[in-house]
């Protein structure tokens, strides 16, 4: 026997949805339209990839909270912007392809039909006449055209870059397809081993806009948490940039030198250049003072420069200490340095590097590696030789590709030497009593540093860099830790470059040329030798004046670097945003709210940033930031407090809860579960507990006659509410509203359940309460919301009814509720009037006639009375 519905969702709700669409409820008014002279308000999602796997309740948490918002502020007076699209380019589609034959855009079109399906299923007030799609000729055109921008602006650039690549796929494979396992890197598909390869690659010059994107985050309303992540991404950083010149030194001049192989000083070398040395902990010698001849002295060992090794460091006052050079192994100048017999040792070394990702490779945690590379520097200041070795925690796209090595003042530098046995000198003096050999990273007093003698660190930073300066040796430099954006991918289903080939020479196409369509193909397989698959397509590729097209394409961030500026104006043929209507929508704080998961908190935003100021500068845009206030929702896991994982099967499909329990019962549960930013587990069962209080609610308008048709409650009245109902009613106004405000959904839902709960006990439910609840459950539960508001009475749509407004004089506490203790147990409550003082209070409370037995014979030794709060008789 089927159990019955606590209310009537499954008839109600595809009706206003129906409703909805039909008279474009939710359509924006651009500049001149009627209702663009309210004022403006756009809240934006994150826009999702259409995946076959369609909706999941993480994007449903989301999109419920800036629905709820975007509800209120039309309710509240705004002229509300709040569209929907497609972030549609991507390898999945690109990858069921290649294994169906079915042409990605057919892929695409069919998850996003879903996609829009279960969306309008949810009741989301999307308008659609704006929705956008980054696989639409008329969307890319204009992305191609900022590409166009920037390459005009010299911020678009060609450079030899490393790319994973597949032997037994034969394809290159984007970061996204690469698994790192315990042997090493792998293709996600099948497994297969993956190696480092240079291929041509378009990059963006990101980081000639570093400063402003740094700089721009202070004025922004993120979390202060989101908006260090963007800074430690940037990684500004100022130091030295300093030149160690190559010194082409024989083995045999080295061995008159009496260096050991080891590379630690020996006793005649010691002795020749007054160098003190302890023993430390682990037998290795330390430098504790050196001669004090004036720097920059001719080294004693005969040598040529063979040109130099530029290196970046934030801690110029310890060159003194630096006893050692580490290259990335992809290094220009590695193959110079490297002597004949370190080649083989030096060129395995860099095979096996060659498998690892960027994030391997920098592993604190992991054990150091180098290989020596037989070649010597020579030290800027003291003119001493010191090696060169190669070790894969350098990378090559990271300042200069080479450091200097300080063992005794970095914890890297410290523990590659003690692995290699090289040499450790102190050069920075800590306050604090320090281990002899231990590593000291902090700042202190420079010692063993001749003319930084004595100085303290920052001094010291700032004398040396001037010396370096004076004497040729360096200069004073900011640096960044961000890299330019490796902008290409040999790949099919993306936007092609506007871009051809000439004689090794590119240039752009004209505008005029756009959009350029990528070429209908039947393989999207790139080629074994890791070519793009638009390599194929010959009539495409040649052009009649010999030139060729550019075969790489765009990464799926580009369609995603600027759609919150097509949604503005999607219909505009002539410019990527229409002047008036970019104003309008994105002038002072640009997009008032943007929600979207954490996993986008640095490279969308930062892209977008970046992309978003070159529009700025050229005239596009009119406000140098896109985001105002952002917020990231937080993971929704398993019922099994785990992650939701299709391999682990604790995903829950969305659909199947809406069908049992209704979609406005699932928008409140996702907004109940707790604060919007926290990660919390599903439970089913809780959407149950959320469905029945809608029961509740809908049972306050409508009751179930005996043959089973809902008929208006007869316990509904016209009657003006009591006090204390009144009260209740507007400190729901406004705690609704002050938490719609502050998105902190969980406590407006919990305070709107007080307020049913209070109604449910009344033998009258005045309509003076009733309705201003409906309207402010509507954002959360619009379907039920527009159906008691209709069977209340009203003809038109509560979308854009008036917000409903608290009266002060109703929060005005005129009785306390005084909590009554015995030896600081709770014994009863008295009510009374706010002002009352301790006599009245101490008199309510002993005539009280569930405290008094608690007191009678017995000896009152104190009262303790806190005003409007509790009163607690101490007695013996």
């Amino acid at each position: 026997m089927q159990v019955r519905k606590q209310y009537p969702f499954a008839e109600f709700e595809p009706k206003w949805q129906q409703f909805w669409e039909e008279r474009a409820s939710f359509r924006s008014a651009n500049p001149g339209e009627a209702g663009s002279e309210l004022p403006k308000y756009y809240v934006l999602d994150m826009f999702p990839y259409p995946s076959g796997a369609g909706l999941h309740v993480g994007h449903l948490e989301g999109y419920t909270a800036t629905d709820i918002v975007a509800r209120a502020k039309r309710m509240q007076g705004f002229n509300v912007l709040h569209p929907m699209g497609w972030d549609a380019f991507g390898l999945p589609a690109e990858q069921h392809a290649i294994q169906t034959g079915t042409h990605p855009r057919e892929t695409t079109r069919k998850n996003i039909d879903n996609f829009i399906r279960q969306i309008k299923a949810m009741g989301f007030s999307y308008d659609w006449s704006r929705e956008i799609n980054t696989t639409d000729p008329g969307y890319f055109r204009w992305t191609q055209w900022i590409f166009l921008q920037l390459y005009k602006k010299d911020l678009a650039y060609v450079s030899e870059a490393p790319v994973w690549y597949c032997p037994a796929l034969g394809t290159v494979l984007a970061n996204e397809e690469i698994l790192q396992t315990p042997e090493g890197p792998r293709s996600e598909r099948g497994s297969h081993p993956v190696e480092r390869r240079p291929l041509r690659q378009w990059m963006l010059r990101i980081t000639a806009y570093a400063d402003r994107l740094l700089a721009d985050l202070d004025g922004l309303d993120w979390p202060e948490s989101l908006k260090e992540m963007q800074r430690n991404w940037i990684g500004r950083s100022e130091g030295a940039e300093v030149a160690f010149k190559i010194a082409k030194v024989t083995p045999a001049a080295r061995a008159a030198a009496g260096e050991s192989e080891s590379f630690l000083p020996t006793s005649g070398t010691a002795a020749r250049l007054n160098l003190k040395f302890e023993v430390g902990p682990d037998g290795r010698p330390i430098l504790i003072s050196r001669d004090q001849e004036a720097p920059g002295r001719v080294s004693a060992v005969p040598s040529d420069c063979g040109g130099e090794i530029r290196v970046f460091t934030t801690r110029p006052d310890t060159l003194f200490g630096a006893t050692y050079l580490v290259l990335a192994p992809e290094h220009y100048l590695v193959d110079t340095l490297t002597t004949p017999a370190q080649r083989e040792a030096v060129e395995n070394y860099r095979r096996t590097v060659s498998t690892k990702s960027d994030l391997e490779r920098t592993d604190l945690a992991k054990e150091k590696t180098g290989v020596f590379t037989g070649g010597h520097a020579l030290h800027p200041v003291t003119g001493e030789l010191i090696p060169v070795w190669i070790a894969d925690y350098v990378l090559a796209g990271y300042g200069t590709g080479a450091i200097m090595a300080v063992p005794a003042h970095d914890e890297r530098d410290h523990e590659f030497a003690r692995l290699f046995r090289l040499p450790n000198v102190k050069v920075v003096l800590s306050s604090e009593h320090q281990e002899v050999g231990a590593c000291f990273p902090g700042e202190g007093t420079a010692v063993n540093s001749h003319f930084l003698n004595g100085l303290p660190t920052a001094e010291a930073k700032k004398k040396m860099i001037a010396w370096l300066e004076e004497n040729g040796h360096g200069t004073g430099r900011i640096q960044y830790k961000l890299r330019d954006w490796l902008f290409s991918r040999q790949r099919y289903w993306g936007e092609p470059f506007p871009i051809k080939w000439k004689d090794g020479v590119h240039s752009p196409l004209d505008a005029t040329d756009l959009p350029l369509l990528p070429p209908e193909l039947d393989d999207y397989k790139p080629s074994p030798e890791g070519l793009a698959p638009l390599t194929k397509a010959k009539e495409w590729l040649e052009l009649p004046d010999g030139s060729t097209r550019e075969t790489n394409t765009m990464p799926q961030w580009a369609g995603s670097c600027w759609y919150y500026l097509r949604f503005c104006d999607p219909l505009n043929g002539h410019a990527p945003v229409g002047p008036d209507a970019e104003k309008y929508w994105m002038g002072q704080n640009g997009v008032d709210l943007y929600i979207g998961g954490a996993e986008h908190a640095v490279l969308h935003l930062l892209y977008a940033r970046f992309w978003h100021k070159i529009l700025f500068d050229i005239g596009v845009v009119s406000t140098p930031e896109p985001f105002h206030k952002l917020v990231n929702q937080g993971l929704i896991l398993g019922e099994d407090n785990q992650k939701m994982s299709k391999s682990i099967g604790n995903v829950v499909n969305p659909e199947d809860i809406v069908a049992e329990y209704g979609a406005d019962a699932v928008r409140l549960f996702e907004m109940f579960m707790g604060p919007l930013e926290q990660m919390k587990p599903w439970s089913t069962q809780g959407v149950e507990g959320l469905y029945r209080f809608l029961g509740r609610v809908w049972r306050l308008v409508a009751e179930e006659n005996p043959e089973g048709e809902w008929i208006a409650n007869a316990k509904l009245t016209d009657a003006a509410p009591s006090e204390a109902l009144l009260r209740r009613l507007h400190e729901t106004i406004k705690k609704v509203t002050d938490d719609v405000a502050r998105l902190q959904f969980n406590t407006a839902i919990s305070q709107m359940m007080i307020l049913v709960n209070d109604l449910t006990k009344e033998e009258e439910r005045p309509r003076a309460v009733v309705e201003p609840l409906v309207l402010l459950l509507a954002p959360f539960a619009p379907h039920t919301a527009e159906e008691l508001w209709s069977r209340l009475g009203h003809a038109d749509s509560l979308a854009r009814a008036p917000w409903p407004r608290f009266e002060e004089r109703y929060l005005e506490q005129t009785d306390a509720s005084i909590v009554v203790q015995v030896g600081g147990k709770l014994r009863g409550k008295v009510v009374l009037p706010v002002e009352a003082g301790k006599e009245a209070v101490e008199a309510a409370a002993r005539a009280e006639e569930s405290v008094r037995p608690w007191l009678e014979g017995k000896e009152t030794v104190k009262v303790v009375f806190v005003p409007k709060k509790l009163i607690n008789f101490v007695v013996r």
